[in-house]
């Protein structure tokens, strides 16, 4: 929890001095109508790395991480269609069943793999914050406000929800190895993957995104082999195919359409064409 606090806050510091630096009237556009949106994805933030952390010290970063994100794609789109009336297409689903697929099997574990309930409990709870923060990003997406701005200020808040902790362990965090890692994490594994993460989310729905976010999983897979010398099982291949046919179901452009959202529903603007014969 100490370093999932440090990550985020000081993602957020980063985040929040280049937007000083570039446009800071930036933060003018938090208001209250983006607040709400806002604190969702805040606290969703700062929960998910509590969640996960503690997941991955209790089970394992194997089993904790099949769990968090087989149950991303399906927590984001159930979300999307609860707060956002979105309809989930059957491709989606064929997707997201081919990707979740593929992680299960990326990460069939082992006999010396340990599964503890707390543990599956707390990822089952990271998975469900994932979709919380994706659909509340999206929303904020909608709202005419620079995202740089808002996901500065989702990780300080969730941040310093966690700085408690982060305190605690400061003396650790402090040594050069921990030092180096927390400023890894910071700058790569947050300031900028939640910035290409909500900038992607302009572009597609929350559910797309969702489960586009399980190719984590297969570049897990991919390091583990280049860079640790570990070998590709059978399973390990298989899971790799069948996640990447999932990725590219959802991936393909659908027919064109644009979608505005606002507060808690979606509304579609669909521009039809008017051919020479029809009438005003």
């Amino acid at each position: 929890m100490g370093v999932g606090g440090a990550r985020i806050f000081s993602g957020g510091l980063i985040l929040g001095g280049l937007v000083l630096v570039m446009n800071r009237r930036a933060f003018l556009a938090l208001t209250r109508r983006t607040w709400l949106p806002v604190l969702a994805a805040s606290v969703a933030t700062g929960v998910f790395q509590a969640a996960f952390f503690s997941a991955v010290d209790r089970t394992g970063a194997a089993v904790a991480t099949a769990v968090v994100f087989g149950l991303a794609p399906v927590s984001t789109g159930l979300c999307e269609r609860l707060v956002l009336g979105a309809r989930l297409s059957r491709r989606w689903w064929a997707g997201t069943a081919c990707a979740v697929g593929g992680v299960a099997l990326l990460t069939m574990p082992g006999s010396a793999v340990h599964v503890d309930p707390v543990g599956i409990l707390l990822s089952l709870v990271g998975g469900t914050c994932f979709g919380v923060y994706t659909v509340s990003a999206k929303v904020l997406t909608g709202r005419d406000m620079g995202m740089a701005a808002a996901v500065s200020v989702t990780l300080l808040i969730g941040g310093a929800a966690l700085l408690p902790w982060t305190l605690a362990e400061l003396p650790a965090l402090a040594e050069p190895r921990s030092a180096v890692l927390v400023a890894w994490l910071g700058i790569a594994a947050t300031a900028a993957a939640y910035m290409f993460f909500v900038t992607g989310l302009g572009r597609v729905s929350a559910a797309t995104a969702g489960t586009l976010s399980l190719a984590e999983s297969l570049v897990a897979a991919g390091l583990a082999i280049v860079v640790l010398g570990e070998r590709m099982s059978v399973p390990v291949a298989a899971g790799s195919l069948l996640l990447l046919g999932g990725l590219f179901v959802v991936s393909v452009p659908a027919r064109a359409r644009a979608a505005r959202y606002d507060g808690a529903h979606v509304t579609g603007a669909v521009k039809v064409e008017q051919t020479t014969g029809e009438r005003n």
